[in-house]
């Protein structure tokens, strides 16, 4: 069959996405691209594949077939790449790496500085997306590597065809209104800053990415078990507009110090009692693991990880951090 791995893809995305223009967003074409694809596979295969059901799409039975064949192809391509890229002496090649806003900002610039000097052979290309979309977009093969997160209390759903490998830790604390609470005396963490419960937020506003993310179910999961529902007033999903939002006075939100990197704010920080979490992580393909590209990009992004200045050594004063 004369089809592509482009085309071959689209399709497979499709199975996973359900829409035309979701498939291009994940894969970074135009819908009318996308529909390209398909309408070019369908002329090689000499079968429709796709049927119009409302405004929706959905695949034939021939569609629903090429489909599954077609992940194990794509399966066996990059299999066939990572096997060859070992028989060479030199570390060279292009990588598509995923990766959510915050690493955008403030992991990648670090790291690519590193690769050029160290790698000069390797060239990285990057795509921003919805963190939550970065594990599909590995498992579907349209980033050979991606930057995620994953919290403990609602961990990402392991498959087993990825890997998840650990960068580091950060550990959320709650950022608030300027001088809108108090800890009390001798209330203080070993950061310095005050120290308060996630209950003594009950009356207060907060800013939330929405419930149906990760981010968010994770907040609501610690707010229910400190025994409160958080009355979330403004849904957000950017953190500098979060930031922008507390120094406002409009609401409370957690945050990480990676997340106070973002957008100079003037807002108080205070460390919680309970212990809230999550991790930025790299995935990549199983297979890829030994791959010498991958092996040496996901290298540098756990140096770069690593060499991030934390703003915990920055505050010594014993007072909440104000920005």
């Amino acid at each position: 069959m004369d089809w592509t791995s482009a085309q071959l893809r689209s399709l497979v995305e499709l199975t996973r996405r359900g829409t035309i223009t979701a498939v291009a967003e994940a894969l970074g074409y135009t819908p009318g691209g996308v529909s390209q694809q398909i309408a070019a596979l369908e002329k090689a295969t000499g079968r429709q594949l796709l049927r119009r059901v409302g405004r929706r799409v959905e695949l034939t039975d021939a569609g629903a077939t090429l489909a599954l064949h077609a992940e194990r192809i794509l399966t066996t391509e990059a299999e066939a790449v990572e096997a060859l890229e070992r028989t060479r002496n030199e570390i060279s090649g292009t990588l598509r790496v995923g990766l959510f806003a915050t690493a955008a900002a403030e992991i990648l610039p670090s790291a690519l500085h590193r690769v050029r000097e160290t790698h000069p052979g390797v060239t990285v290309r990057s795509r921003d997306m919805d963190v939550d979309e970065v594990y599909d977009a590995v498992a579907g093969g349209s980033v050979d590597l991606a930057l995620g997160l994953d919290y403990p209390d609602v961990p990402i759903p392991r498959d087993p065809s990825l890997r998840v490998m650990e960068l580091s830790r950060e550990r959320f604390s709650l950022a608030v209104p300027t001088g809108t609470m108090s800890a009390g005396p001798g209330r203080s963490g070993r950061s310095g800053r005050q120290k308060v419960s996630l209950a003594d937020t009950r009356e207060l506003g907060w800013i939330l990415p929405p419930a149906g993310s990760y981010y968010g179910r994770a907040v609501l999961t610690a707010c229910r078990r400190a025994g409160f529902e958080p009355q979330v007033l403004h849904e957000v999903t950017d953190t500098a507009a979060t930031l922008a939002l507390v120094e406002a006075g409009v609401g409370v939100s957690v945050v990480t110090d990676l997340m106070l990197r973002l957008r100079p704010s003037r807002l108080d920080v205070l460390e919680l009692h309970e212990t809230m979490e999550r991790h930025i992580v790299v995935v990549f393909r199983s297979f890829a693991e030994h791959r010498p590209t991958v092996a040496a990009l996901v290298d540098v992004l756990r140096t770069s990880v690593g060499r991030r200045p934390s703003r915990r050594k920055q505050q010594s004063d014993g007072k909440p951090l104000t920005r």
